[in-house]
């Protein structure tokens, strides 16, 4: 009976682990033997650290010149507060890009609140031309 009580009681293959950085909560194989606590931090500085990686790398890539010197590439300017066109007010995330390649506030986001140029109606046209092509029949010999 005591043998019986032993095998109830012992650790399956099945039952989960204890979390391998010992922090005392349940980890799975799916997880590497972690809890998901801890397999959430691992997963964060591999991202952070593969980021850090392509950045380094991309901003310390030199060239070599032709007399043998390295030159540095300079970083990319950082994105300008984006304006309205019209009206110069800022818009930040909020701005409506027009076709006409502009961004305005949300009173001139309608092209005839900021005098747009884009030429709508033969944008209009071209795109009926395109989607309606032209179907000739052949000419009928007469006899």
């Amino acid at each position: 009976m005591d043998s019986e009580q032993n095998d109830s009681t012992s650790f399956s293959s099945s039952e989960p682990k204890l979390c391998v950085n010992g922090c005392g909560f349940f980890g799975t194989a799916a997880t590497m033997n972690l809890c998901s606590k801890c397999y959430h931090n691992l997963r964060i500085t591999e991202e952070k650290a593969a980021s850090a990686k392509a950045v380094t790398s991309s901003s310390s890539s030199s060239r070599i010149s032709d007399r043998g010197e390295t030159t540095e590439f300079s970083e990319p300017p950082m994105p300008r507060m984006t304006r309205c066109l019209s009206c110069n007010k800022k818009v930040g995330l909020m701005g409506f890009k027009c076709k006409c390649g502009s961004t305005f506030c949300g009173v001139h986001r309608y092209p005839e609140n900021h005098e747009c140029e884009f030429d709508f109606k033969g944008e209009g046209r071209d795109a009926i031309a395109k989607a309606n092509q032209v179907v000739k029949a052949e000419k009928v010999e007469r006899m």
